[in-house]
């Protein structure tokens, strides 16, 4: 828009050769009747503009002198820079309630909203009226130590570094290490990207509560790279700042708001970007279907060790064993999730049709496998009654990927909590417990969803893998 340069509106009034017909006090009221509706209509007409420039025509109200105009706008460009508020990132009104609705994290600002799109912020925008997402601050400890403003691109806060580049700013109630919640907090990311021409970030900006991070877990980190490539996380060497970011989209919210078939396409993608980055070629694990023309099915335990990993691991195995022997074209394998590196994980998952395992983040790794995979997930005794509905975030892991939950065991033999009626005590007791078995009922949920995945591999035409070079982005 162009900066407009037009008068006060205020006029001077000529002399006259007529005696004068006003008084002093008639013409001070009117000039105190003038003087207002002259900065009104000022304020209404800045409602409908936006000058690209910090400069204003009323400026001349308080410069009798007419100074240059450059000297006007630079004294004005320091007033802009001397009256940024830097606000808490962690608004601790919120802080006892943060996902029950309210915005905790830069809570002054409203996310943009698009049909089937996770909720976003994009800087500058018309939204942030031109204005650049600036950040002061790194505390590791406490997010309303670390603060955040808007700034006109010409005038950056005093001191301020500008950050050239795309940056992505992730903010999580959760953390980036873990393997389900940091995918969750870069998926978003991937949404947004594939809407907007596959952009990829110059770095990433790790939030937690408003804290800064300075890493992802290596399992993130690798997903993320396969999707964006080497991206650095920003660590801000230069000190406390301001740092403001040229250009910043940020989430705070996780996937809400991205629709269903949204969350089919991004984890498609991420599944193929996965194989790509570890030339992993989806043909490569052969024939469907043997010369006899029964399907091959390619069963994995992914197995876990300590926390809720199975009390007799080798019992568990012989079950599935011994029932895959039953189905021929059945072909078991058994993984420890530990002894995998990112790829070793990407390469088990493509070559599998049934997972199952306990409940954990190795769950995660079911968005390599191809649409329309199983899972069969097992929990310690207690967790029915006392994990909430926590317990099902692999339930729904497995439809935003595409896969089929095949359901779950729940043990029901061991120690009894000493407190039934303490929730969160009992949940406590029982989380990190570890799974026993059920033989009978272990080989006919097996045996029922071995011969599901059979019929439905007839059924279908020879699966048609899409090769790594159909990635969407």
């Amino acid at each position: 828009m162009e900066m407009e340069t037009h008068s006060t509106g205020l006029k001077i009034l000529p002399r006259t050769k007529y005696p004068c017909r006003f008084t002093l006090t008639k013409l001070l009221s009117f000039l105190l009747i003038l003087l207002p509706l002259v900065i009104i209509l000022h304020f209404q007409a800045s409602s409908f503009t936006y000058p690209t420039s910090p400069s204003w025509p009323f400026s001349y109200l308080y410069n009798p002198t007419h100074s240059s105009q450059s000297e006007q706008i630079e004294t004005l460009t320091t007033k802009l820079k001397d009256s940024i508020t830097f606000l808490p990132l962690k608004d601790i009104r919120y802080s006892k309630f943060p996902l029950e609705g309210n915005t905790w994290f830069m809570s002054s600002l409203n996310s943009t909203f698009e049909e089937n799109e996770p909720r976003y912020l994009f800087f500058p925008s018309n939204s942030s009226k031109g204005r650049v997402l600036c950040f002061k601050g790194r505390n590791s400890r406490d997010g309303t130590k670390n603060t955040y403003a808007l700034a006109w691109p010409d005038a950056l806060p005093p001191s301020a570094t500008l950050v050239e580049g795309l940056t992505f700013v992730s903010n999580t109630y959760f953390t980036h290490e873990n393997i389900l919640h940091g995918y969750n907090a870069i998926t978003p990311f991937v949404s947004w990207s594939m809407k907007n021409q596959c952009l990829k970030p110059s770095r990433w900006v790790l939030l937690h509560w408003g804290e800064v991070k300075t890493k992802m877990g290596s399992w993130v980190w690798n997903l993320a790279k396969a999707m964006f490539g080497d991206v650095a996380v920003e660590i801000f060497a230069n000190g406390d700042g301001p740092y403001c970011f040229e250009k910043a989209v940020v989430m705070r919210h996780d996937m809400e708001g991205m629709g269903e078939q949204k969350k089919l396409r991004v984890f498609d993608l991420l599944r193929c970007k996965a194989r790509e980055a570890c030339s992993v070629d989806p043909m490569g694990r052969g024939k469907e279907m043997n010369e006899k023309g029964t399907p091959i099915i390619r069963l994995t335990l992914l197995m876990r060790r300590g926390a809720r990993s199975f009390k007799n691991e080798e019992v568990v195995k012989g079950i599935f064993r011994k029932e895959c022997e039953r189905f021929e074209g059945c072909v078991l394998s058994v993984i420890q999730s530990d002894d995998l590196s990112f790829c070793d994980q990407v390469r088990a998952m493509t070559n599998t049709d049934i997972l199952a395992s306990p409940h954990g983040a190795q769950q995660t790794n079911m968005l390599f496998m191809d649409r329309g995979s199983s899972v069969m997930e097992f929990f310690p005794k207690g967790w029915l009654e006392h994990a909430g509905e926590g317990q099902y975030v692999y339930h729904w892991t497995a439809t935003d990927t595409g896969m089929k939950h095949q359901g779950g065991w729940w043990d029901t033999v061991g120690e009894e909590c000493p407190n039934p009626e303490q929730e969160l005590e009992c949940f406590t007791f029982y989380k990190n417990s570890r799974i026993g078995h059920n033989e009978t009922y272990f080989t006919e949920w097996a045996r029922k969803v071995l011969n599901e995945v059979r019929v439905t591999k007839l059924k279908q035409a020879p699966k048609e893998h899409v090769n790594s070079s159909a990635c969407e982005c």
